[in-house]
């Protein structure tokens, strides 16, 4: 994953919309993963793919339109695309969001369908003493997951079989990533190497996507 290791980053902040412009940067070749960048006014045209594409919005807000329907998506929203139809992007204002090529082959939770925006930190309720984990979708190279903790949980430091991205959903936690502690608060981002050791903890309510490569 081609992404800075061992700190807390910003996706939005790293990936400014250029005026007039759309921008994409592959992060990722297999399974895909690019952040793309939208200036106000500007447009993906739609296109037909085999695949679907999850999309994450991580500033601003796009429209994401086929049959005739436009569908707004602002930060924090997801939206997994539908696949043999015509899907375009537009941007009304200035946005950014992450994109992850999904198979139709892949395992994807049942309360997620094609077409339909959803809010990821509502996709996962907190619990009382407890850490609530939902995977979204999953094959054997990746996994996306979302986590809710409560405060005073988090998990044991440990390492994980693949690299993973975090996307801090809501509240605000603090990862441990090789020896050192890092805070990390709603909208911000943090990548965990191969085999890095890390832990997470949870002083107050925190929620966080996790999106898992294996290859």
């Amino acid at each position: 994953m081609k992404e800075k290791t061992g700190a807390v980053f910003s996706v939005t902040k790293d990936n400014p919309p250029m005026t007039g412009c759309t921008v994409s940067k592959e992060i990722n070749e297999k399974p895909y993963i690019a952040y793309y960048s939208l200036a106000s006014g500007t447009d993906i045209s739609a296109e037909i793919y085999p695949y679907h594409k999850l999309i994450i919005v991580d500033s601003g807000s796009i429209e994401v339109y086929y049959k005739g329907r436009a569908l707004p998506c602002r930060q924090g929203d997801g939206i997994l695309t539908p696949t043999d139809i015509p899907v375009g992007i537009k941007a009304k204002e200035n946005a950014v969001y992450t994109e992850i090529m999904i198979w139709r082959t892949d395992i994807m939770n049942p309360m997620i369908n094609a077409g339909e925006v959803f809010k990821l930190s509502k996709l996962v309720p907190y619990g009382d003493g407890k850490i609530v984990n939902m995977d979204v979708v999953h094959n054997d190279k990746m996994k996306f997951v979302i986590m809710a903790f409560d405060a005073g949980t988090g998990l044991s430091e440990h390492a994980a079989p693949g690299e993973a991205l975090i996307f801090a959903l809501d509240g605000e936690g603090v990862i441990g990533y090789e020896g050192k502690e890092h805070m990390i608060k709603t909208g911000e981002n943090f990548h965990f190497a191969k085999d890095g050791l890390h832990y997470v903890k949870a002083n107050q309510k925190f929620k966080m996507a996790l999106l898992l490569t294996l290859g």
